[in-house]
């Protein structure tokens, strides 16, 4: 059995997951008009994802946030070619999203030293072509962090996610018996002993109509957007989330999550998806656990006595089911070794994938007619 020697976990204190900033490439040089010269070209705007910045840091370091590319050189004399002006790049996290104020994406930076220009500098001007230098681009863009995670934790309030982690690690996440106790997302580290990493989101709450923008709403749906697998976490008596809402049995919330997610964005139920049933120690959490997976072998059976508004389009067919008590620690290091499983398995079937696009592309000609691979007749 795979075990860990310990989850890792980073708090991000005032966590800001987007930042609206002002970019502006440099303006074109002059060209000279007695000679013919050209002016150099405005410096670009260029965002460069790197691992030593958050939004944070640059809301700090930059409070103005407003970037500039350097105007290009003027045409003279001594250099009838002006020189181009200086370039500004700005250091973005991982995982960021660039859009403008209207929402059009404009791109994303997903690993360290990727690039993505944002603001072009203006064309220096020229007598011999007979136009003037232009400016440069400027806009208001907007960065928006969408956490990049191997695994993404799934739940209702009180689930029991940061005492999860908090039994995954020595960290001491922010526990207690009433709802949105994880109000900013939480980063940790899964280290094995063959030095493979896995990285968590433990992500704030959602509740009913988050895909409305209720609660967390958005907040928390983008960000499961940006993690490869999702961890769902439900208590194994149900969840009701005060006296004045509903109360959801295990299965009927597994449910409401999946309709959630599937409401907000109908790709996401197509991640691989791993069920963490936690509160085992609980009186009659056994009975309860054998239920749920009864009902989850057939769940059309068991749906038609639901409420239309609560089943989803699609059930998630869970890698793993696994029973756990956060509390008392128990079924952890099997959730761990089920964790590795997965992305293991998942990694496999990307190479299997990658290979088979691979063979394909090589028996299609240029001409997109599939070879003649049969042998010749005589």
């Amino acid at each position: 059995m795979v075990c860990c020697s310990r989850l890792l976990l980073r708090k991000y204190g005032n966590f800001i997951d987007n930042l609206r900033v002002f970019v502006k490439g440099g303006a074109g040089g002059m060209g000279l008009p007695r000679l013919g010269g050209q002016g150099g070209k405005g410096g670009d705007v260029w965002m460069v994802a790197s691992k030593e910045v958050n939004l944070k840091t640059i809301k700090d370091k930059f409070p103005h946030k407003r970037f500039s590319g350097a105007a290009g050189g003027n045409s003279s004399v001594r250099s009838l070619k002006g020189m181009s002006g200086a370039a500004c790049e700005i250091e973005v996290p991982v995982g960021i999203a660039i859009t403008n104020d209207n929402g059009v994406k404009i791109g994303e930076l997903d690993k360290a030293g990727d690039r993505l220009l944002v603001a072009r500098g203006g064309h220096g001007g020229s007598f011999r072509s007979n136009f003037e230098p232009s400016k440069g681009q400027n806009k208001m863009v907007r960065l928006d962090l969408k956490l990049i995670a191997d695994f993404g934790l799934v739940g209702f309030p009180n689930a029991g996610k940061s005492s999860l982690l908090s039994k995954l690690s020595h960290a001491k996440p922010q526990i207690a018996d009433y709802a949105f106790t994880t109000v900013k997302p939480e980063l940790g580290k899964i280290r094995y002993p063959d030095f493979k990493q896995l990285s968590v989101a433990d992500l704030p709450g959602l509740i009913e109509g988050a895909h409305e923008n209720k609660g967390m709403g958005h907040k928390f749906l983008k960000h499961v957007e940006r993690t490869k697998q999702l961890l769902f976490v439900v208590d194994v008596h149900g969840f009701q989330l005060s006296n004045k809402t509903f109360y959801r049995t295990v299965f009927e919330t597994i449910q409401l999550l999946t309709l959630e997610l599937e409401l907000y964005k109908k790709e996401l139920l197509s991640k691989p998806a791993l069920l963490a049933v936690n509160k085992m120690d609980l009186p009659d959490a056994d009975n309860k656990f054998q239920a749920l997976l009864d009902q989850l072998a057939d769940p059309q059976k068991h749906l038609q006595s639901l409420s239309s508004d609560l089943i989803p389009s699609h059930q998630i067919e869970f890698r793993h089911i696994l029973p756990v008590s956060a509390h008392m620690g128990t079924g952890v290091s099997q959730l761990i070794a089920c964790l590795r499983t997965s992305i293991d398995e998942e990694a496999e079937l990307e190479i299997q994938d990658a290979a088979q696009k691979k063979l394909e592309s090589l028996q299609t000609s240029p001409f997109g007619t599939k070879k003649n691979t049969s042998s010749l007749s005589p």
